[in-house]
């Protein structure tokens, strides 16, 4: 498996972040939490792109669920080495394939668990994940585990779709894909194939958003509009999905 350069593309949303930075069971946590009261039987997981958090994109997003109800917690399992900000502008210094081979699931993943594990100590029952690019590959992940309640990936990238589909529908949990035109991690023919795979499937839905490219739900410029909407529609679908289902 591979990353490409989509994966570094993309712009730094402006803002300043709401949550804070918190250690659960050993993980480094970004939590975002609700104002005022919260179901705090349920918790979104939120899993990054490669940029962790070195962009405040992530955390921005973060902040988005959480003012619309939902505890959220961008798990730090990039262990602080995130891809660099100027990776965006084309810092020929970067080497992405070498930052992959560092960051692979043994390295990653067992803070998620950590995280999912600490949370069941403060409570929680229930969780849903949403992840984008190389997060996408962890929400498949939790859901092959049997982590999660419900799933949500934005043009993810690392997926192998011939063995992966098949195993996330004998899951079957609401799963929530918002997918793209330009995306060459998560294509036209793997677009299609789930499609195929899930036909008929009431836990399955998948948004497709015309014109714009790979990392729009995170990355996108919010000056060029259809990238924007694309950005607000992707959220907001995944809000609806959220509420519906976990």
């Amino acid at each position: 498996m591979s990353l490409g350069s989509c994966c570094i593309s993309g712009v730094k949303h402006e803002g300043t972040p709401a949550g804070e930075f918190t250690t659960i069971n050993g993980a480094r946590v970004y939590q975002a939490l609700p104002k005022g009261d919260y179901d705090k039987s349920k918790a979104l997981l939120f899993c990054t792109d490669i940029f962790g958090n070195s962009l405040p994109n992530g955390q921005l997003v973060a902040d988005a669920f959480a003012a619309e109800g939902f505890a959220t917690y961008a798990v730090d399992y990039l262990n602080g080495d995130d891809a660099p900000e100027d990776a965006l502008s084309g810092n020929k210094d970067f080497d992405l394939m070498a930052w992959l081979g560092k960051h692979g699931k043994a390295e990653t993943y067992p803070h998620i668990i950590k995280t999912i594990e600490g949370l069941k100590q403060q409570g929680v029952k229930d969780f849903a994940a949403t992840g984008y690019c190389f997060g996408g590959r962890f929400v498949v992940d939790c859901v092959l585990d049997g982590h999660l309640k419900v799933a949500i990936v934005s043009h993810p990238s690392l997926l192998k779709p011939d063995e992966d589909l098949p195993a996330i529908k004998a899951k079957s949990i609401p799963f929530l894909w918002n997918t793209c035109e330009n995306d060459q991690m998560w294509p036209k023919e793997c677009q299609e194939k789930a499609d195929e795979v899930f036909k008929g499937d009431k836990n399955y839905q998948r948004n497709y958003y015309e014109g714009v490219s790979h990392g729009f739900a995170i990355r996108g410029d919010p000056k060029d509009e259809k990238s924007r909407k694309a950005k607000e529609g992707a959220f907001e679908s995944s809000i609806k999905f959220l509420k519906e289902n976990l």
